[in-house]
């Protein structure tokens, strides 16, 4: 043999067995129980971001995080990230946010992977099968508030990185964590952290990855877009107390209807936004965008049944997703103010208070989105010649995140979906908005990816939450394979 030629082979060799993914499945598979446990702990802590009387068990939860990720040996910090303003003025602790280091070799990449341990709340009464806070085992779907959005993620990346720790098999690139305990109510101080750590705790950091979010039907996904938000009250001011409608009825006009009417106006029945200039912002649908979509696996009936509906806005699945992820939309969420009670009080309200939201996706800029809804509903509510005040308020202005596909993040994760589940993923995008994305683009300036685990049926924010035991195990063996397909980008690609 060529003596020149061995090095190469024994490069190559080496290079074939450097990844021993049997044996880190093998490891999975066998610790499957203790992962449920682990879920089961942390599930059992009602940190619930909404609710101050449960700051308490929010703070515990985090030192929970903290101490999992220290008994690794990992380097972890507990940042302080101040204090929120009540609307009574009392000021209230944030729950602090935790940082975590694995690994600092120069030489390899490093990941930074974003989750958050903090929940919607839940309550047996509202209708669930069992209690949310006591993960139960029902045909393989461990049930419980949280499970799917967003602790059993969390630990599945925390287990992946156990994994190669208990084999003694060096991570194949950097991990750090930075996971969070307010994303359920607007990851309050986190914007301001992630800024005064880019020279610091971010600097090194080449990628980051969010796993917040679900697959769209039982295929794997990737995910490369979510929508923004801007949300808005509009007020409509009228008498200097609330009337009864038998006395003053037919003598004033009505705050009420003023509302209505102005709302009326935003949305058509058939979905289209009547705000001037909304539209005309959003780039048209490509060729290739259609041909992506038209590839993708979702059963529209499926969908139908699972929401409870019989008609949709638009009858195929492509016009359908598009809808979803890529076009603005209008929604009017409730009316503060008006009498909602059980009975028949005959109030005519003095205040009403309109909140509504448009998603907005690339082109808009909330701040165009804001003149534009103002001036419209003042315009509309100039016509109607009342007499009563209207307030139009922007309160969310969160932008809309969208990623490339061809980068090699999502050829990295492409080929650990193919390694994991024997399957291409679907590339979808999110209707809903995940503000930390696009603060971890606009402030690090690195590329980002989202690879969800959970299931297309969890019911997030909803009633039984749950995350299958074969999306949380399988998902921890796709997060091992996947820093190792990250460090196989080639640094000319970066």
């Amino acid at each position: 043999m060529d003596l020149l030629v061995l090095p190469s082979i024994l490069l190559i060799i080496s290079t074939v067995h450097a990844f021993q993914y049997t044996e880190l499945v093998q490891h999975v598979d066998s610790h499957q129980e203790e992962y449920v446990e682990a879920l089961r702990d942390w599930v059992a802590i009602e940190s619930d971001s909404s609710n101050v009387l449960k700051r308490p068990d929010l703070h515990r939860m985090m030192e929970l995080v903290a101490q999992k990720l220290r008994l690794m040996g990992g380097a972890v910090e507990l940042v302080d990230i101040g204090e929120q303003e009540l609307p009574d003025g009392q000021t209230l602790a944030l729950p602090k946010v935790v940082t975590a280091k694995f690994g600092s070799d120069p030489n390899k990449y490093t990941v930074c992977i974003y989750g958050h341990v903090d929940v919607q709340p839940a309550k047996l009464e509202d209708g669930w099968a069992t209690d949310p806070y006591n993960l139960t085992d029902i045909n393989g779907n461990l049930y419980g508030r949280g499970a799917s959005d967003n602790k059993a993620p969390v630990l599945a990346w925390i287990h992946a990185v156990e994994a190669y720790q208990a084999l003694n098999i060096d991570l194949p690139v950097n991990v750090k964590f930075v996971i969070e305990g307010m994303e359920e109510t607007g990851s309050n101080g986190l914007d301001a952290m992630i800024l005064a750590q880019r020279d610091t705790f971010f600097t090194d950091v080449d990628y980051i990855i969010i796993s917040d979010c679900g697959w769209l039907s039982r295929r794997p996904a990737l995910t490369y877009g979510t929508r923004g938000n801007c949300y808005f009250y509009a007020e409509v001011e009228g008498p200097k107390q609330d009337l009864h409608s038998g006395v003053y009825g037919g003598t004033v006009i009505e705050p009420m209807t003023d509302l209505i009417g102005i709302l009326d106006t935003l949305i058509s029945p058939s979905g289209k936004i009547l705000v001037p200039g909304i539209r005309e912002a959003v780039a048209p649908l490509s060729d290739e965008e259609w041909k992506m979509y038209q590839d993708i696996q979702f059963d529209i009936e499926n969908y139908k049944t699972k929401i409870g509906v019989n008609q949709l806005m638009y009858s195929n699945k492509v016009d359908l997703l598009a809808h979803m992820w890529r076009y603005p939309t209008v929604s009017i969420h409730g009316i503060e103010g008006a009498f909602s009670d059980p009975g028949t009080k005959t109030v005519i309200p003095a205040k009403v208070t309109a909140k509504f939201s448009i998603r907005q996706v690339p082109n808009m800029d909330p701040a165009m989105v804001k003149k534009q809804v103002t001036d419209y509903l003042h315009s509309v509510f100039t016509k109607r010649k009342s007499p009563n005040k209207l307030k139009v308020t922007m309160v969310i202005g969160a932008k809309p995140w969208l990623a490339d596909t061809q980068h090699p993040l999502y050829e990295a994760g492409k080929a650990a979906v193919k390694r994991v589940f024997d399957m291409d993923p679907d590339l979808i995008r999110e209707g809903g908005t995940i503000p930390i994305a696009r603060t971890f683009q606009d402030v690090t300036g690195k590329s980002i990816i989202m690879m969800p685990i959970g299931g297309f049926d969890d019911g997030l924010h909803s009633q039984n939450e749950k995350m299958s035991r074969y999306n949380y195990i399988e998902g921890t063996k796709l997060f091992i394979a996947y820093l190792n397909e990250v460090s196989q980008i080639k640094k000319t690609s970066v």
